[in-house]
């Protein structure tokens, strides 16, 4: 970290006494790999290095911040990436809430997120992975015609973030994954199905798994149909129910909530969700892909329930939407890179685990929906109203088994009612890159829309 120390203090020494200085600085490496028909499509390894800074000066109606970035270490770059912070903090307007982080004394978990295995392992055996990959989907199954893309990527990232008012937070992470889509075909009609496994390093990876998850989940939508309209109980896979989560992670925004963006406004204390419902933001959970010693202002990251039981309980703030709310910050400052600016936002959810299996699930609900994948979420759901309709693939559930399969179906209700009717939570947690870990979810009652 040494480097990244200079580059910091440089920046940080600049300082002025009408001013308070935040900088945060990166460098990292990534690989990525796609193969198609035995053959390199694309290789490439990057890496990059760069230094975020923002200026903040206060102001007779609030502070003023300034925000510029630049691509390099280099000297002049990163001079001319703070005169430019200092100048937009004159076109910037004042806001009486706006102010940097301050040490808040809670100290960071003891996560180790760094694996040597991914800079040690060799360019040609990260190659022969994806390539072994394309392979075993292939021959895998003879009703797989083509697989659509196979590829191997990879990171090794490295951060510090510090301020002019104390703080100072060091962060490293890597990560490795493998994806693969397949086509099957019937002869009259073809499915693709998406397999993934990832790590924090090559050796984590399960080339086996992601080819089995690619290839039945093709090949069991062959002779996919629509489904009658109906009411029915439906039943989302790990990845699906991880996506939904995601979403009520985003009106769980103390940011949104202040804001009046959020279906969860104005509703703290009370029951929203089924009794069954634990939601948890939990970024010292190694287990997490997104796990994290800092949040995005260099707080220490820690674990918070937003939801009890069914019970909401609270939001994640950072340190502008905590004053605004009235509260302090929670240490869920996300920042997208050296470019963005930190706010409110989950980073490592979780939904604490039942008892049952899937198959469990299946029996327990006997008859219903069972969803794989889903479409148009960014436009059919909305996070404000709590809105939400999505377009689905699946099976039907009939006599507590996965029947036939079934397609152009669309799945309508509230998340807010959504919530309060999960009937099964699985005990299948599954970790995924992403904000949200995702298991079987079954929620009663929800409107399936077909022929």
């Amino acid at each position: 970290m040494s480097e990244l120390e200079d580059v910091a203090r440089r920046v940080l020494d600049a300082a002025s006494d009408q001013e308070e200085i935040e900088v945060f600085v990166s460098r990292g490496v990534e690989t990525d790999v796609e193969v198609y028909q035995g053959s390199i499509e694309r290789l490439t390894t990057a890496s990059s290095a760069g230094v975020g800074i923002r200026i903040l000066r206060a102001g007779a109606g609030g502070a003023q911040v300034g925000t510029a970035w630049a691509g390099s270490w280099d000297v002049d770059a990163v001079s001319d990436a703070l005169a430019q912070a200092r100048d937009n903090v004159r076109f910037a307007s004042e806001d009486e809430y706006l102010v940097f982080a301050r040490p808040d004394g809670v100290a960071p978990a003891a996560l180790d997120l760094w694996d040597e295995g991914v800079a040690a392992t060799p360019l040609d055996d990260k190659v022969a992975m994806a390539l072994e990959l394309e392979r075993i989907v292939r021959a895998g199954d003879a009703r797989i015609r083509q697989v659509e893309n196979a590829s191997y990527g990879d990171y090794a990232v490295e951060a510090l973030l510090a301020s002019s008012v104390g703080v100072s937070a060091s962060m490293a992470r890597t990560g490795a994954f493998l994806s693969v889509e397949a086509i099957a075909s019937d002869g009259a009609s073809d499915q693709t199905g998406y397999g993934l496994s990832a790590g924090r390093a090559p050796r984590d990876l399960d080339l086996e798994r992601a080819a089995r998850d690619a290839i039945t989940r093709s090949t069991r939508m062959l002779g996919a149909t629509r489904p009658s309209t109906r009411r029915t109980s439906v039943v989302f896979d790990p990845r699906t129910a991880a996506t939904v989560l995601a979403i009520i992670g985003g009106a769980l925004s103390g940011e949104a909530v202040v804001r009046g963006r959020s279906f969860f406004a104005g509703r703290m204390g009370e029951r929203v969700a089924s009794p069954l419902v634990s939601v948890i933001d939990d970024p010292t959970d190694a287990r997490h892909f997104a796990a994290s010693r800092y949040d995005g202002e260099g707080l220490a990251c820690r674990r918070n329930v937003l939801i009890d039981s069914g019970d909401l309980r609270a939001f994640v703030y950072d340190t502008v939407s905590a004053r605004r709310a009235g509260t302090s910050s929670t240490g869920s400052a996300v920042r997208g890179g050296i470019a963005g600016s930190p706010s409110a936002g989950v980073r490592a959810l979780v939904m604490s685990p039942g008892t049952q299996s899937q198959d469990e699930i299946f029996a327990a609900v006997g008859e219903g929906l069972y969803v794989d994948s889903l479409t148009g979420v960014h436009s059919g759901v909305n996070p404000i109203s709590g809105d939400f309709s999505v377009g689905v693939t699946g099976l039907m559930i009939r006599d507590g088994q996965l029947a036939e399969p079934v397609r152009e179906v669309t799945v309508a209700s509230t998340l807010q009612r959504m919530l309060l009717d999960v009937s099964h939570v699985g005990g299948d947690v599954t970790w995924l890159p992403g904000v949200a870990a995702g298991q079987t979810l079954a929620i009663g009652d929800l409107a399936v829309s077909g022929s």
